[in-house]
């Protein structure tokens, strides 16, 4: 035991030595985030993106704009494709020997995002360690290296293809991790590496259940799935009487609003929440505050951010502004240049800026979900408030939903249609759903204006889900896991026509 404590001192001391980093960046956001633009400008002018864009001329954030395009993953797909191939040099130096494959949501379509050596450590690496100093610099008393960190990737085994390896980024961040972070973390290598969901989730439950985990990491809603499982194993009565030394869980993927009230419960005693803001693209945001549900945008890890307002989004050329002109309470489309070779890459997710000095963000949704089928410009931020207040007025607790609209026949008026699968029942259905709808008047006045008198929108049409629905129906895409997860709100009904069918 005394080893251990001496242990948890060092590996303390060591990781809180990056504060005062941090804290630079915080002070001199603008600097660094110039510093990184043509640093990695100057490395990539021999590149073939370099060279077709001219990088060697760009001399001023204005010239980027103007030289370099806006790209999707499709517009940059034939670049990332001859890296796969193992060719060099094609739009970061050297050759790029991991590709984070990544669908984004559920479907078919994969992507494989670039992960360069730079990346790999500077951001990624990077980023875990920070999340660890931040939490450690806050929480003094820690005993995080005391006892062990409990993580959950997704299906983790690796493949190799042309010249390259290719699987989900926690199995390459797993494949790199520094001897110290293993010897403190479970499950075991072999375990967390893994791919069939159902034997890996056994396999995890029986490594986990005998450890002494003093901190838990991954997705909400799979975690969820994962503590259930051990429960059940053991007989235990809560988490932390199997547990008694659990202090933190660092999360991120989806909102943990609609998880915090059931977390609560299966833990059954008061712990820290961190969330994180990390994809394959790269590591954006740390919460940096305790009891906090803000985020510090994290601007020395490679990547030099831009912004698009989404009032101006679908517009054929919209306003970009870097961090040097953002403001608060806007919503934005994030756009990132990164140390792994992507260069003003969409990444599809939306921010608000809650802060400006420092720089914090609260992820606000997806540029491809939200619904706005009549102008109502629905975000997933007010469906997660409206939620909140009617699962508070009804003692209901959900685990997944999603939602999607009913469009307009002859002279009848669409809606919004919508799959809960709750964990405990609204005390009366009817009750919850005018609570929901009665929120989203009071947050959204353009919601407001289609629902007055029915005249373009009626009343929600909501169904209860069976038991797992949401889980059957992505073990039938072969998702399982990880960071997958069917989209919240959708402005088509890709996704909900599906489950409504097997809800059936």
């Amino acid at each position: 035991m005394a080893t251990k404590a001496l242990f948890n001192t060092v590996v303390n001391w060591f990781i809180r030595q990056r504060i005062d980093q941090i804290q630079n960046f915080m002070d001199h956001p603008i600097e660094t985030q110039k510093g990184i633009l043509f640093s990695q400008l100057f490395h990539a002018e021999d590149t073939e993106y370099g060279k077709a864009y001219g990088f060697n001329s760009i001399s001023s954030y204005q010239d980027f704009k103007n030289k370099v395009p806006i790209v999707t993953y499709e517009d940059f797909e034939p670049y990332i494709e001859k890296a796969r191939q193992g060719h060099k040099d094609v739009s970061w130096p050297g050759y790029i020997k991991h590709f984070a494959k990544s669908s984004g949501t559920t479907n078919a379509k994969s992507k494989f995002i670039p992960i360069s050596t730079e990346s790999l450590e500077y951001c990624h690496m990077k980023a875990g360690k920070d999340m660890v100093s931040i939490y450690a610099n806050n929480h003094p008393e820690n005993q995080l290296f005391t006892n062990k960190n409990l993580r959950l990737g997704g299906s983790s085994e690796l493949h190799a293809d042309f010249n390259t390896k290719f699987g989900d980024l926690s199995a390459i961040l797993i494949d790199n991790l520094p001897f110290w972070v293993e010897i403190t973390t479970t499950p075991s290598k072999k375990v967390s590496l893994m791919s069939e969901w159902e034997s890996k989730l056994k396999a995890i439950t029986s490594e986990v259940k005998n450890e002494d985990v003093g901190s838990i990491l991954g997705v909400p809603s799979w975690m969820l799935v994962l503590l259930q499982r051990v429960l059940k194993e053991t007989g235990s009565g809560s988490i932390s009487e199997l547990w008694p030394n659990l202090e933190v869980f660092f999360h991120g993927g989806i909102s943990f609003k609609p998880y915090r009230d059931q977390y609560r419960q299966i833990i059954g005693k008061k712990i820290n929440y961190y969330e994180i803001y990390n994809a394959s693209e790269g590591f954006f945001g740390i919460q940096d505050r305790s009891d906090s549900d803000e985020m510090l945008l994290m601007l020395d890890y490679g990547i030099f951010y831009e912004f698009i307002p989404m009032d101006q989004f679908h517009f054929s050329n919209p306003k970009v502004v870097s961090l040097e002109d953002v403001e608060t309470g806007k919503n934005y489309a994030m756009v990132i240049t990164t140390n792994g070779g992507l260069w003003r890459y969409l990444i599809g997710d939306t921010v608000v800026f809650t802060s400006i000095n420092p720089f914090r963000i609260k992820i606000t949704g997806r540029t491809k979900h939200y619904i706005n089928a009549f102008g109502e410009e629905l975000m997933i931020t007010n469906v997660e408030s409206a939620l909140s207040k009617a699962c508070e007025a009804t003692g209901a607790s959900i685990t997944d939903f999603t939602g999607a609209p009913v469009f307009m026949k002859e002279n009848e008026s669409g809606a919004h249609e919508w799959i809960f699968e709750f964990s405990h029942h609204p005390d009366d259905l009817e009750r919850f759903t005018d609570a929901f709808d009665l929120h989203l008047k009071t947050i959204n006045s353009d919601y407001e204006a289609k629902r007055y008198n029915n005249l373009t929108l009626k009343r929600p049409i909501v169904h209860i889900a069976k038991p797992d629905l949401f889980y059957h129906w992505l073990e039938s895409k072969g998702k399982l896991g990880g960071q997958n997860k069917v989209p919240r709100l959708s402005n088509d009904r890709e996704y909900i026509d599906p489950l409504l069918e097997l809800n059936r």
